[in-house]
């Protein structure tokens, strides 16, 4: 099939979920192209987010005690300075979301809301429709953006290759209905979310695979720390695959932890998530059940703060005021990924990330709870506003999808690799970790790195075997100390004799 070739004359962003339409609306008026695999408004791991948005804009609290709470819970592997430039944005993050039109829980005097997580020194946990924060958030973007002439949104069009030349980004080639389009541009913006999808057990949705970092590995860039995930301790147990979240906020209303015997898992349900995570992997070992016990606290006051838990659970048959919750860790966040400055830029000319698959530093080796919506808002602002400080074309419209939604997108048969990856990834590089399991998933990913998924599991489980510790979200059995130095796992590309990309990982 012929590939047409488009000249965009625009910056393309890769991703239609916070972070990249966040970037295409203050980039305004200037044009861009958005890229989304699906419809827009769907298959992003934001709509989905319960827990709420990080900000210090309580009376009790400031930024300052924020950034200490996420360089706690980050393990010594963030950036302080980074941490701190966005935990400072915070607040303006806040504003800029409520003057599009961000809908936020308020308090009879108009004053924010604010809840408690995990972790978290204040309550500073900001929410819209209790449980719905994500919902809310991405509606509010993804109607901003449709108002906006200068952002042209292509439903149903992924990224296939990063194209380079010269040592920078010359275009996009995209996948359409009609056939391939090779989108040229020098300005292009990763915002593609997560690898949630890589396991058996998750809360994201299927789609999240690391398709970013595949993009961004095979164009030639540097990646970190891509064995840092974060399960979240509270999936829920009722045979749906992606999992149900059960936010981290109900524990923060009183809910506590148990087995089936009614013993207390942990005594604090409120530790960091990879502790929590633990101490139910644990449980489970040992060949316990774990609940989540809301029949006391929140108890009543459960349908009117997290209305869409409350319906999830009852839709299975479980009333969260009288039942108790079955419930497992199951991957949620990925802390590693493309690294990039404050700015959003990427080790190639050209190339930037933003949201969840970038490493910024900001995460460390574990997220801080409600701190990725944040940075989704401040990074794709300042990826925007370095956009415009350095002269991105401002003149033509950018150029409309040439393709015609007559008819019905069908959707692909699933992929037997992608199955397997799933089972391979999270034998081997799940809670608990292991030099043995982790060599084996790698012998068995080996023949599939060809495949997006199959490299990039492989790329986790590598720099999983050579974490020679256990730091925040990671944890080997083999290695159960924290090395006395914390340092990052850097994945860089190189080129075999066949010229494909191979991972060469170096510390």
């Amino acid at each position: 099939m012929t590939t047409r070739v488009v000249d965009a004359g625009c910056p393309v962003i890769i991703g239609a979920g916070l972070a990249g339409l966040t970037a295409a609306i203050e980039l305004s008026p200037l044009p861009c192209v958005v890229l989304s695999a699906g419809a827009v408004s769907t298959g992003t791991s934001t709509g989905w987010a319960q827990g709420g948005v990080a900000a210090a804009v309580g009376p009790d609290d400031d930024p300052e005690r924020h950034a200490e709470d996420t360089l706690a819970a980050g393990a010594g592997l963030c950036e302080p300075d980074v941490v701190r430039a966005i935990t400072a944005a915070a607040p303006e993050a806040i504003a800029w979301l409520s003057a599009h039109g961000a809908d936020f829980d308020r308090a009879a005097d108009g004053s924010l809301r604010l809840g408690l997580e995990g972790a978290h020194g204040r309550r500073r946990i900001v929410h819209a429709h209790g449980d719905r924060t994500g919902a809310e958030l991405l509606e509010t973007v993804v109607d901003t953006a449709r108002r906006l002439p200068s952002v042209s949104l292509w439903d149903h069009s992924p990224a296939l290759e990063i194209l380079t030349g010269g040592g920078r980004v010359t275009g996009v080639l995209v996948g359409t209905p009609d056939g391939p389009v090779e989108l040229r541009t020098d300005v292009v913006l990763l915002a593609t979310g997560g690898i949630g999808g890589l396991y058996t057990h998750t809360t994201n949705p299927l789609s999240s695979r690391g398709q970013g970092l595949a993009l961004a590995y095979r164009a030639g860039a540097t990646l970190r720390d891509v064995e840092m995930v974060q399960f979240h301790p509270t999936a829920l147990e009722v045979g749906i695959d992606p999992m149900p979240l059960v936010s981290e906020a109900v524990r923060g209303e009183g809910a506590i932890l148990v087995n089936e015997l009614g013993e207390w898992v942990l005594r604090n349900p409120l530790s960091a998530r990879d502790v929590v995570s633990r101490a139910e992997w644990a449980q489970l070992q040992a060949g316990h059940r774990v609940f989540l016990d809301a029949r006391t606290d929140p108890g009543e006051r459960f349908a009117e703060l997290f209305g869409s838990i409350y319906a999830t659970a009852r839709k299975a048959g479980l009333d969260p005021v009288k039942d108790l919750l079955p419930v497992r860790p199951a991957a949620h966040y990925h802390m590693g990924g493309v690294l990039v400055d404050l700015a959003g830029r990427a080790s190639i000319e050209g190339l930037y990330a933003a949201g969840e698959v970038a490493s910024t530093g900001l995460h460390g080796a574990n997220r801080l709870a409600s701190n990725s919506l944040l940075e989704a808002v401040v990074c794709g602002r300042w990826v925007a506003q370095q956009w415009r400080a350095s002269g991105v074309p401002a003149g033509s419209p950018p150029p409309r999808p040439a393709h015609s939604w007559a008819e019905a997108w069908q959707q692909g048969t699933p992929d037997p690799v992608v199955a397997r990856v799933r089972e391979v990834v999270t034998a081997g590089a799940g809670v608990l970790r292991d030099a043995d399991g982790l060599r084996a998933a790698l012998a068995e990913l080996e023949p599939l790195r060809t495949h997006d998924t199959g490299l990039v599991g492989h790329l986790v489980v590598e720099a999983a075997l050579r974490r020679e510790e256990s730091r925040g979200g990671h944890t080997r059995l083999d290695f159960p100390q924290t090395a006395p130095q914390a340092r990052h796992v850097l994945t860089l590309p190189s080129l075999n004799g066949a010229g494909r990309r191979e991972p060469a990982v170096a510390r």
